[in-house]
């Protein structure tokens, strides 16, 4: 920065730069085009003629207005500036206040191009200038004429040709316009960087006289008599920067050594607080730069650095001493946070870093401020500075303060690190519940407003990303525990799921720090509990109660800054998923996964069935098997419920089709909830192709299809004969087209199959059910399908009855049916064909899977490991489900019992012929909660057929 302010003609202008000032200077009108020579030589000739004559007129003013513009690009010689100079003394003609400030301009530009100036010109200036501005007694001087005198006098003490005597008459000027008119100058803004330049000049001087007057007058009162800001405070940085790097250059000791005395290590009572802390920070960014400028300058650079680090913690420890930031700190607390990150490597120290946290969370993001102002007056004046705030150089500092905290942070100990660790911990848990409410009532009414404020939410939230980053670098340290660890890592990711709003970037930083926190989380259980019980509740997600929200009708699936959080858990929760206990899952994590499988934005419907299929995939060493089984089944009922009531609208086809592959895949084979799976999406399916009007959904109920389609090889071989059944039901009805393309893929997928146990099944099927399409009767259509005869225990036959309209059926009604079987090849040529029979069929037959499906908790007690044991528990309640299912006038009390009797002696009985062996104890437990199940299932299905009334539905 100093480099580039010598390489800067005008030093004033280089700290409006540097500060990100944005006022201009009221006198430089600078020109968009490079002016003529013959325009500048027109100027000069005009002002000649003005003089000679004692003419000041409106010409002569334009020409001086037209020489300022053009400051950059002109060169003021001797000759011309002997002409200024004989304009300033003139005694018996009144200038006007303008033509005496822009020809005082003219002569700082040719003092700051000058090589070698008139050492006599000088001397006739500045007496020219005292004239003017000290000796004509004028009392009501103006602040642009007294800023450009001060700017002029410092100008004339820096030039290097000047002989001491000059120097000592021009600081003796300098040091009395501003003790007897700096508070004139200091009232107006634009004004400041003109007087801090002409303060600067005047301290990089060679001589040593008024040196301490001129600290007094950059540091005291007499220019601050408004409330300063931090674009002063860079000033000053910048300055001494300047200033320093010039004695630095010149091996100035002595004017080092006076400036740490007087400025930074005695405490003077009319020095502003905010101007040293930015001097001791200009001075650590000049020495920092300057350190390898000789052997001879280590000794005094280091003391200065001593000195200068001193009076910043001296600053930090007031503001910690106070306890609460006051309105009053407020630009300190800024101006410590923006020199810290200009200055360069400062010594840690805790308030150092306490200071710089509190910045970070009140001033450079100061949404609880926002929040607030917004709380007093919604819409109102108090919050166009949040605007000013985004354009401020202290936001744009953020990510720089953000480096230097993060650096402090590293060299902390413990105890430190720990409370700005909380610190920044509760400012994310704040931010969520602060933004949640304000983005409900904002958006679509202040929207402007809204992405201000979250503008600046936005860049808290990659300082939150890089401190928490910081923090997972220190692990290695063997100070830092393993209990330590694991709760540091929930709350990053706490915090974490509270900004995730706002993460609108893929950041490295952001990804190395999650991969970091969750390897930690996947080490211990009660880390993971810890971090899934963090979760919002279900009430609060759907029916909060805070204040603002009452005031406007709640709608969950609206809440974007809710639900980017629960998204984020969504995502985090699969990782660990193993180390989550089944009933953890149940209590704290299914509720909210099934109310966001609903949600309409589908990556976050999406994330929830990947929660859900990760949850179906897992295992848990120490948690009992049948424990998390029974939950993973007692969920695929909801689960399928929840999904295709908004399909499609909703749920996206992806995540419904990687659960159901999941449950297929990991649920025990036989599972209730996968009949239940495939009933459901038979059902489903239905309603696209029966309905006319839902025509233009067709692909949607294709996506069915085919994901049944699918399931063929997938389903275990109990599920197998229902599926087959149910699709055969679904293709039937397909038009025309459509068969001959299922069945084509259904042959493809047959022949690509090498699965010997289903194969032979599945094409005897596909036979029969080629033969119904292409035979397709209006009345009714049936097949038979038989099991392979290698299997002897599955050597079942499946007999049922489709009608092509069963809603026509009335209830109650008995249907005597004709029929008869075909025997067909494998190329479907008809071999066989039985005599036609008849036969009585009940418009009301309960299958088997509605037991499932009507009596969820049955799989409780009756999933047996034990295979001859699980046939005979099954061809028991068949028995029973035929003896129930007879009519209602021939069902009596001694079936009943009968079945009872059957059961218990089942069950009672010490020893089942499994090759000779005794049956394990905790199958026969799971056989007496058996026999309890079905003592009442027995008065269920009795009040089933004697109560309720039959519906009208398919025949199975």
């Amino acid at each position: 920065m100093a480099r580039n302010a010598n390489s800067s003609v005008f030093l004033e202008e280089w700290l409006r730069v540097v500060s990100g000032s944005s006022v201009s200077s009221p006198l430089v009108k600078q020109n968009s085009a490079a002016p003529s020579a013959r325009s500048i030589i027109q100027a000069w000739s005009e002002i000649r003629e003005s003089l000679q004559s004692q003419r000041f007129d409106t010409r002569y003013l334009q020409a001086l207005r037209a020489l300022v513009s053009s400051e950059s690009t002109i060169h003021v010689a001797d000759p011309q500036a002997k002409l200024l100079i004989a304009i300033l003394s003139l005694k018996d003609v009144s200038l006007p206040y303008e033509s005496c400030t822009l020809v005082m301009r003219l002569l700082y530009v040719w003092i700051r191009k000058a090589f070698r100036p008139s050492q006599a010109l000088v001397g006739s200036a500045v007496q020219a200038i005292r004239g003017v501005v000290v000796d004509d007694g004028r009392s009501n001087l103006q602040p642009v004429l007294v800023a450009q005198s001060v700017l002029v006098a410092g100008a004339f003490a820096s030039a290097h040709s000047l002989s001491g005597e000059l120097k000592v008459l021009t600081l003796e000027l300098l040091c009395r316009l501003l003790e007897g008119e700096g508070s004139l100058v200091g009232s107006r803004e634009e004004l400041v960087p003109v007087v801090l330049a002409g303060i600067g000049y005047g301290l990089s001087s060679s001589s040593d006289v008024h040196y301490v007057r001129l600290l007094d007058s950059l540091f005291g009162c007499s220019i601050w008599l408004k409330d300063g800001s931090v674009t002063h405070g860079l000033m000053v940085l910048h300055l001494v920067e300047w200033v320093v790097s010039g004695y630095l250059r010149s091996n100035y000791v002595n004017k080092m050594s006076l400036f740490a005395n007087e400025a930074l290590e005695m405490s003077k009572g009319n020095y502003t607080l905010f101007t040293v802390l930015m001097a001791a920070a200009g001075v650590l960014r000049a020495s920092a730069a300057g350190s390898s400028g000789g052997s001879q300058n280590l000794e005094v650079v280091s003391e200065l650095r001593n000195s200068a680090e001193k009076r910043i913690e001296a600053v930090a420890q007031l503001l910690v001493a106070n306890g609460s930031i006051t309105q009053r700190d407020d630009l300190l607390l800024k101006c410590f946070a923006i020199a810290l990150a200009r200055c360069g490597t400062v010594s840690p120290s805790p308030p150092l870093l306490l200071c710089l946290a509190s910045a970070l969370l009140t001033q450079v993001f100061p949404l609880g401020n926002i929040y607030e102002s917004f709380c007093k007056d919604p819409i109102g004046p108090r919050l166009i500075w949040v605007r000013e705030h985004l354009s401020g150089v202290l936001f744009k500092e953020s990510g720089a303060i953000t480096g230097a905290f993060c650096n402090q942070y590293a060299k902390a100990n413990e105890e430190n690190k720990y409370i700005v660790e909380n610190m920044i911990w509760d400012f994310c848990q704040n931010l969520y519940l602060q933004h949640r409410q304000i983005a409900l009532l904002l958006r679509g009414v202040e929207d402007t407003l809204l992405g201000d404020i979250e503008k600046i939410a936005e860049s808290s939230f990659l300082m939150v990303v890089v401190f928490a980053l910081a923090v997972t670098k220190q692990w290695p340290n063997p100070t830092v525990s393993e209990e330590r660890k694991m709760e540091t890592s929930v709350k990053i990711l706490v915090s974490f799921s509270c900004v995730e709003y706002f993460r609108h970037i893929r950041l490295p930083e952001y990804m190395e720090t999650i991969r970091e926190v969750i390897s930690c989380v996947q080490e211990n259980d009660a880390t993971c509990v810890s971090f899934v019980e963090s979760i919002p509740a279900y009430g609060s997600l759907t029916n909060p109660k805070d204040l603002f929200t009452q005031r406007l009708e709640y709608e969950w699936s609206r809440d974007d800054v809710q639900t980017s959080r629960i998204l984020f858990y969504l995502r985090v929760i699969p990782t660990c998923i193993g180390r989550l206990s089944a009933s953890a899952f149940r209590r704290v994590v299914a509720s909210t996964m099934f109310l966001y499988i609903g949600h309409p934005n589908r990556k976050v419907a999406r994330a929830s069935h990947t929660l859900f299929v990760a949850f179906l995939s897992s295992a848990k060493e120490s948690e009992e098997e049948d424990e998390r089984n029974q939950l993973k089944e007692d969920l695929v009922f909801y689960y399928m419920e929840r999904s295709l009531e908004v399909y499609p609208e909703i749920t996206p086809f992806e995540g419904l089709a990687s659960g159901v592959a999941a449950l297929t895949r990991h649920l025990p084979a036989g599972s209730p909830a996968i009949f239940y799976s495939v009933h459901s999406l038979v059902e489903k399916a239905s309603t696209f192709h029966t309905d006319e009007s839902q025509g233009r959904k067709s692909d949607p109920g294709n996506q069915i299809l085919d994901l049944l389609l699918r399931l063929v090889s997938l389903v275990d071989i109990q599920v197998l004969p229902y599926l087959m059944k149910s699709l055969a039901q679904l293709i039937i009805v397909l038009p025309k087209e459509k068969q001959n393309m299922v069945l084509g893929e259904l042959y493809g997928q047959v022949a690509e199959s090498d699965d010997v146990i289903r194969k032979p099944s599945l094409v005897s099927w596909l036979q029969s059910l080629n033969y119904l399409c292409s035979n397709n009767r209006t009345q009714g259509s049936g097949f038979v399908h038989v099991y392979s005869k290698e299997e002897d225990h599955k050597l079942y036959v499946y007999h049922f009855l489709w009608l092509a309209n069963p809603e026509s059926l009335r209830p109650g009604l008995i249907i005597r049916v004709s029929f008869f079987f075909v025997m067909l090849n494998q190329s479907g040529k008809e071999l066989y064909r039985t005599k036609e029979m008849c036969k009585l069929f009940c418009d009301k037959v309960e299958p088997v899977n509605s037991l499932f499906l009507n009596h969820r908790g049955f799989t409780n007690n009756f999933r047996l490991k034990n295979e001859l044991l699980r046939t005979t528990y099954m061809n028991v309640l068949l028995a029973l489900v035929e003896t129930l299912n007879k009519p209602q006038h021939s069902l009596t009390e001694t079936e009943l019992s009968n079945a009872r009797s059957d059961l218990v002696e089942l069950t009672e009985a010490e020893n089942i012929a499994d090759h000779g062996s005794q049956v394990e104890q905790h199958i026969k437990e799971t056989v007496e909660a058996a026999r309890d199940w079905l003592e009442g299932a027995i008065h269920s299905w009795k009040g089933h057929l004697g109560f309720v009334p039959l519906r009208s539905e398919k025949i199975d």
